[in-house]
């Protein structure tokens, strides 16, 4: 293995070496908090629109925002995928102190996820919009309120990808602040919008539900055509190459899909499970009520755990791949370790909330109709103790990711997120009279399931062999 060249001869970088050297706990930590915070803070956006949808629009408001973000992530988790392989990339050839090819990855994975974005995502989203709604059972009032909200979402979410796109750049590159804010800007944009755009102010009528997905367009169109413009003139860690190519590299373009492509395929595997447990939602016989308990418990209240997890997830793929990069696989091996710890803390703070006062935590979205409540306490009791199980499965994911290994999680998460939960859903409903417990008490299995697959994979330490390298540029 080459080692380092000497101090007096190694070439001046841009890159923040304290996370291959030094202290590793810190190293961790500066790149984790910043990521943490941004994801908790986006979080609280998603609540505040589901609380202004929850009292201006009512429970079915709040339905449909659900179901379609569950559409929406399905398909965009393809596209979104290139910012996997970009990060694995980034990463190592940071760590490797490679700049060029730093840069030449960016700007290849910005042109690849705009092009697909306008060309094949907003048309295709936009025609097939109905007939996903229809796929997960969404009750006529909930698809009355989700359609227009999708629509919008599918033409106009080219500024949405380019903002997820460069935070994953500057992170995996080392530089979690700028993302940071970067992300609260776009947050405070999206807030003040949706204030407007929702209920309504003066002259601008109230758009209810399809409100909250203008306000994010909108916010993230505008920090987005802020953040091509410091790309173009450079200033930040990642940037544009000077002087092209400025045509598709289809050697880069192609590395992209081979260290991201498992993950597009399983965020669309979980995505399509999750779809699926919308229909199996939709199946009962409270379904708009179990729909809306599920919208805000799950997809709202437990981001703050799943968020967090992913900040973390993000950190653990930065500092183990610029590790493996710069040629330190055993602290690469540490450095996930030390994440999973941070990890378990956060999902026990929060959980504690969820299992002590799930009630009022309902009763912020305008949650007040007994069945709705109900149901809603009983998931985020469950949730409670998952959080334990996706935070660490989370962690190890990352730690996997970014060494390069993006084939292992794809097969894990179909095992656990889709074949589990579905299949005791399904042997339920044939044997019995499937209830709101039956779903949540699956969710939990599926990701205790996830956290021992993902744990045992990465101690086995395959990914210490993945080698990444991008050849020559081409125009």
């Amino acid at each position: 293995m080459a080692e380092d060249p000497p101090a007096s001869i190694a070439p001046t970088c841009r890159y923040d070496r304290s996370i291959v050297e030094g202290p590793l706990p810190p190293a961790v930590w500066k790149i984790a908090w910043p990521t943490m915070l941004t994801n908790i803070v986006g979080g609280l956006q998603g609540i505040i629109d589901h609380v202004l949808v929850g009292h201006l629009v009512g429970f079915t408001g709040n339905a449909a925002i659900g179901v379609s973000w569950q559409i929406f992530i399905v398909v965009i988790v393809f596209i979104t995928s290139l910012f996997t392989g970009m990060s694995v990339l980034v990463a190592r050839f940071a760590g490797a102190r490679e700049p060029e090819k730093v840069d030449r990855t960016v700007y290849q994975a910005f042109l690849t996820a705009t092009g697909l974005s306008w060309f094949v995502m907003a048309p295709i989203g936009y025609l097939l919009s109905p007939v996903l709604l229809d796929f997960v059972n969404a009750a006529p009032a909930v698809k009355a309120e989700a359609l227009p909200f999708l629509r919008v979402m599918f033409i106009f979410s080219g500024g949405f990808l380019v903002f997820f796109m460069l935070g994953g750049a500057l992170r995996a590159a080392g530089d979690a602040r700028t993302p940071m804010r970067i992300g609260i800007a776009l947050t405070l944009l999206n807030i003040a919008f949706n204030v407007v755009l929702i209920g309504g102010l003066g002259p601008i009528p109230a758009f209810g539900t399809m409100g909250s997905a203008m306000g994010l367009c909108l916010a993230s169109g505008i920090v987005s055509a802020y953040a091509v413009t410091k790309l173009v003139r450079g200033g930040w860690v990642v940037s544009f190459p000077r002087g092209g190519p400025w045509g598709p590299d289809w050697t880069i373009i192609r590395s992209l899909f081979k260290f991201g492509l498992p993950t597009g395929i399983q965020g669309i595997a979980m995505n399509i499970g999750g779809v699926f447990m919308l229909g199996y939602i939709g199946s009962l016989a409270q379904s708009a009520a179990a729909q809306a308990a599920f919208a805000v418990s799950y997809s709202q209240l437990f981001s703050l755990v799943t968020w967090t997890s992913v900040g973390l997830l993000g950190a653990a793929a930065t500092v183990a791949g610029q590790n493996l990069g710069a040629g330190h696989p055993d602290r690469a091996n540490q450095a996930v370790h030390v994440a999973a710890r941070i990890a378990v803390t956060a999902a026990a703070v929060i959980g504690l909330f969820f299992f002590a006062i799930p009630r009022q935590l309902l009763a912020v979205f305008g949650m007040n109709e007994p069945a709705v409540v109900e149901i809603g306490t009983q998931l985020l009791r469950i949730l409670s103790a998952s959080g334990f199980f996706i935070a660490v499965a989370l962690t190890y994911t990352g730690g996997l990711q970014g060494t390069g290994d993006t084939k292992s999680p794809l097969y894990i998460s179909i095992v656990s997120q889709v074949l589990v939960p579905l299949g005791i859903c399904f042997v339920v409903q044939r044997l019995t009279t499937l209830q709101p417990l039956h779903i949540w008490i699956a969710i939990l299995v599926g990701h205790a399931t996830r956290c021992g697959l993902s744990v045992a994979r990465f101690n086995q330490g395959a990914w210490r062999r993945i080698r990444v390298d991008l050849g020559e540029a081409t125009s």
